[in-house]
């Protein structure tokens, strides 16, 4: 199965998803060609690979044309409607829609007003539309299967946004981490955007304190806006193969009982008949001698000395080694989503972030 690791160390937004994803080998043409559908105004991507205290990162910006003002707001449902026009395939629709339901429900919850009056604001519309669905791209791309993420820093402090000053998290990014775990911070900013929330809460079936067992196949860094000053900001994203141990132990296990039963001939002048049952139970053979606790029965005699042989027993031993079925979380299950922009680098002056 293949799996995706949300190492969400320092945070996470929208562009942070979006550049690591490609990072981690997502197809960057695929996205910006399928973006294209969007009928919204119109705008560019520009990659950039920068170095986050070490680390090299892929920093994701989405640009406007300086001659096209984008519209003042527009709201959830025009949102929506926006996705189900674009003519992207049925998985991309589910996975761009449960990051937006989130966030549209928890702003209408914050706000107390219908789902369908939830607005993006200008700028942090277009980013967010644009971060949502890449992501839902991104995602399609690599053929995720399973998404998993560690618990997530949501910083401290406060954050200017259309309405003014808002505590961090803001509002709705702690409205859709409810009864999903969060890590500590010592920093006094916004680690969590709304809409890195809208990912974590629409899109990840499992929650891991460190790396699931997998094997790796790809690793990618996205950037942050802001230099953190005793780490990288970067979002890690692992893709990988899960359960790597099952088939692999299943063979070993079954080789190493075919040896077991078949590789050891007892010797002619010791034919034994035995039931031999696992636990405490004694075995019985033909002449008798005590080795221990156990009873040893023979049909003829002969010294054993110090040491006990046991021959000839053709039983299969049980190795106790289970096999884990993990249950498989498709994406494509409508999990309820909205959303706004938080770059998590920093604070903008709109409540739709990045």
């Amino acid at each position: 199965m293949k799996i995706l690791y949300l190492d969400c160390f320092s945070g996470i937004s929208g562009d942070m998803t979006l550049g690591a994803l490609v990072d981690a080998g997502a197809d960057r043409h695929y996205i910006e060609e399928e973006l294209r559908k969007i009928q919204i105004e119109p705008f560019s991507l520009e990659w950039r690979r920068v170095n986050k205290r070490g680390i090299s990162a892929l920093k994701l910006d989405v640009i406007l044309d300086p001659h096209t003002p984008p519209a003042h707001h527009r709201h959830y449902s025009e949102i929506v409607e926006l996705i189900h026009r674009a003519g992207f395939n049925e998985r991309v629709v589910k996975l761009s829609l449960a990051i937006f339901e989130k966030i549209g429900v928890a702003e209408a919850k914050i706000h107390n007003i219908p789902i369908e009056r939830v607005h993006f604001h200008e700028v942090g519309a277009i980013d967010s539309i644009v971060d949502v669905i890449g992501v839902a791209l991104a995602i399609d791309s690599l053929e995720i299967e399973k998404i998993l993420s560690s618990a997530v820093p949501l910083g401290s402090g406060t954050v200017h946004c259309d309405h003014g000053i808002y505590p961090v998290p803001a509002p709705a990014t702690l409205e859709m981490m409810k009864g999903l775990p969060i890590a500590p911070t010592s920093y006094s900013l916004e680690m969590t955007t709304p809409t890195g929330a809208g990912i974590v809460s629409g899109l990840v079936d499992e929650f891991a304190k460190g790396l699931p067992p997998m094997i790796v196949e790809s690793i990618g860094y996205g950037a942050g806006t802001r230099d953190l000053p005793n780490q990288p900001n970067v979002l890690r994203v692992v893709v990988g193969q899960a359960d790597p141990y099952l088939s692999k132990w299943q063979i070993h296990h079954e080789e190493f009982s075919h040896e077991h039963v078949h590789g050891h001939h007892p010797p002619e002048h010791h034919h034994h008949e035995h039931s031999h049952e696992h636990g405490h139970e004694h075995h019985h053979h033909g002449h008798s001698h005590e080795h221990g606790h156990e009873h040893h029965h023979h049909e003829h005699s002969h010294e054993h000395g110090h040491e006990h042989h046991h021959h000839g027993h053709s039983h299969e031993h049980e190795h106790g080694h289970e096999k884990h079925s993990h249950d498989d979380h498709s994406h494509d299950e409508e999990h309820p989503h909205v959303h706004h922009k938080h770059d998590n680098d920093g604070p903008d002056d709109t409540c739709i972030r990045q």
